[in-house]
């Protein structure tokens, strides 16, 4: 408030100055109107002439001079009387401005007044005279002035009276217009009674709202033909229900007897220790992936022990196939391959990493090694060039050696090529080792059929060749015998190929130079290794097994020992026989067998030692559950060390 009270009085003083310039400047004016013409300064004079020549110029002074030579006073000049230079540039501005108005254009020439000296043309003024014929005038002074207007509402007036402020000249009310207790509370309890009516209205229109919400988001979405057409044929959601199926399988496959008495619990427990302890527990078969093929290899998982992985061969009467194929199976989907490979040759040789559970690793026909990966498709995402460089011949061993930080795949083929192998670069061996034998009478070349290592050893191994023969191998050179082939110490035994090797597992120390040998010859071999620090023999020597096990009908293809068991080992033949050994028990004859009706190929233990995976030749995988024949016993060790003992071990 007292700022806009400063501002209206800063705004009252400024006019109020302007009003006393006005008052001054009128008052100069006047004064000036009042002062005779004749008494003018010369100084004046000078100044009106200098100011009239500046503005004028030559249109004023050119008519001038016949004006002034024609008027018969030729003694006039500029200097004689700065008077009437003022009278004639009153009049020329007084006929300039009338020029326009009616009385201008009524004058004849002869009355228009001069230009120069204010009196009309052909009189002469008088001598004395001071004035001229239309009267003293002046120049008019214009200024610019800047003016700030202000409207001001009126102030309001109010007017207070008794009349406004008081009713009924301040009467109290009467008795009648009180309302009663009971109509008050009847009128709060009809407040109550609609607000309450209101309340629930308004959340019966939310539930109804919401409910109809829910329907149009329960309402089924009709799809058009081509949108369900689209749907069904797009890899995403071949992906997902092949994904889903898989999961809604293995949660089914639920080994549980749902029809099971418990009030027979006895016999059946009579039954089962009386019966065969060694059964079927499940098989896998797809015709799109093992028809018309033949299982080459088997191999369970160190990291998932529901996956078994088989190869096959190729299949003769679909030549549009793939020529090999491998397939990851899993214990609790039964019905389809968890994963399925592609080979561009048959595949012989297939086993997980142990260091890498998404990497599966083959060797084909064609001298290839092959590498998947389960997070990729169904093509390698590895292998090895066609190249002479690593092998050309078929490769029937392969095996992972060393640590998780430093490991190598060795691989041999039957041109007696061994070769080194960095698993992330298979475009060529990192060493190559030629295996040959000179006493050969055809060829150096030694045909590998399989091989193997001790464990804990990642230099030396056996290899079991086409020839019957077994050898020891060095990859490097060591003390007492260089690297290759030591051909002075041969396990020769067999009269036929060799077609498995294998290695006691690392159960015990004392059992860790024993293997395994089965051969087209209808036998299975026992063999202790020569200790491969021992300097080589210089002169030929045959090594005699220790024992051999010939109670079978037909050619043996596999043999492997137990995980957990130290005596125990599982044979698979020609007859289609899988029989289990138990070396503390019976040396001639195994302890259980099953006949499946079909040649046996490959077998395989988990690492638990209660399940053997065995492969046919019609490309069926079948899991058998062996109980407790594979659980060791306290004295099963001494036992099976006494028993080397007497074989000569």
């Amino acid at each position: 408030m007292d700022h806009r009270k400063e501002e209206l009085e800063k705004k009252r003083a400024k006019l109020a100055e302007l009003r006393r310039q006005r008052e001054e400047r009128k008052r100069v004016t006047m004064q000036t109107h009042d002062q005779p013409t004749a008494t003018g300064s010369k100084t004046n004079s000078q100044d009106i002439d200098d100011l009239v020549d500046s503005l004028v110029g030559d249109r004023v002074r050119a008519p001038a001079s016949p004006l002034s030579t024609g008027t018969g006073t030729p003694g006039m000049s500029r200097e004689a009387s700065g008077i009437g230079r003022d009278r004639s540039i009153s009049a020329a501005t007084s006929a300039g401005t009338q020029l326009g108005s009616p009385v201008a254009r009524a004058m004849t020439p002869g009355t228009l007044p001069s230009a120069v000296g204010g009196v009309p043309s052909g009189s002469t003024p008088a001598a004395g005279s001071g004035g001229n014929a239309f009267g003293s005038r002046t120049l008019p002074e214009f200024k610019t002035c800047d003016f700030v207007i202000f409207d001001f509402p009126p102030k309001e007036k109010v007017v207070y009276n008794k009349e406004v402020q008081t009713a009924d000249g301040g009467s109290m009310p009467d008795a009648s217009s009180l309302l009663t207790e009971e109509e008050i509370e009847r009128r709060v309890r009809e407040l109550r009674e609609g607000d309450e009516r209101a309340r629930a209205a308004k959340e019966e229109d939310r539930t109804r709202r919401e409910a109809e919400a829910k329907a149009r988001e329960s309402e089924i979405k009709r799809l058009t033909d081509e949108q369900r057409a689209s749907i069904l044929e797009s890899s995403d959601f071949a992906a997902f229900v092949d994904q889903t199926s898989r999961v809604m399988e293995r949660a089914l496959d639920e080994d549980y007897d749902f029809m099971v008495d418990y009030t027979l619990a006895a016999t059946h427990e009579a039954e089962e220790a009386g019966g065969e302890k060694m059964k079927l527990a499940l098989s896998f078969h797809d015709d799109k992936v093992s028809r018309n093929r033949s299982v080459m290899d088997l191999a369970w998982s160190n990291r998932f022990p529901e996956l078994v992985v088989a190869a096959y061969n190729r299949n003769p009467m679909a030549p549009n196939e793939p020529d090999g194929m491998v397939a990851v199976w899993n214990t609790h989907l039964r019905e389809r391959p968890e994963f399925v490979f592609h080979a561009p040759s048959d595949v012989l040789r297939v086993s997980f990493s142990d260091f890498n559970p998404n990497i599966v690793v083959g060797g084909a026909y064609s001298g290839q090694i092959l590498l998947w990966d389960t997070r990729a498709k169904a093509q390698p995402v590895l292998k090895t060039p066609l190249t002479a460089g690593g092998h050309t011949h078929p490769i029937y061993s392969l095996k992972v050696v060393g640590s998780t930080n430093a490991h190598q795949l060795i691989s041999a083929s039957t041109d007696g090529l061994v070769c080194s192998w960095q698993l992330d670069m298979l475009a060529q061996p990192q060493e190559t080792i030629e295996l040959a034998h000179p006493a050969h009478l055809h060829t150096d070349e030694v045909s590998v059929t399989c091989m193997d290592f001790a464990d804990n050893e990642t230099t030396a191994f056996i290899v079991g060749t086409a020839e019957g023969a077994a050898y020891q191998a060095n990859r490097y050179d060591r003390a007492g015998s260089k690297a290759g082939l030591n051909g002075f110490d041969t396990y020769r035994a067999h009269t036929a190929p060799i077609n498995s090797l294998s290695f006691h597992p690392p159960i015990a120390s004392d059992f860790a130079d024993l293997f395994l040998t089965t051969s087209s010859d209808w036998t299975t071999r026992l063999w202790r290794a020569r200790p491969a620090a021992k300097p080589a023999s210089t002169m030929p020597s045959d090594i005699r097994p220790l024992h051999v096990f010939d109670a079978f009908e037909d050619y043996v293809f596999d043999a492997r020992w137990s995980p957990v068991h130290p005596s125990v080992f599982a044979s698979a033949d020609g007859t289609g026989r899988l029989a289990l050994w138990n070396l503390n028990q019976d040396m001639e004859l195994p302890v259980q067998w099953v006949n499946s009706g079909r040649a046996l190929n490959k077998l395989a233990w988990d690492r638990p030692g209660r399940r053997i995976a065995a492969g046919g030749a019609d490309g069926v995988v079948s899991i058998y559950d062996v109980g407790d024949l594979s659980v060791p016993r306290p004295e099963d060790h001494a036992q099976f060390a006494r028993t080397i003992g007497e074989l000569g071990g």
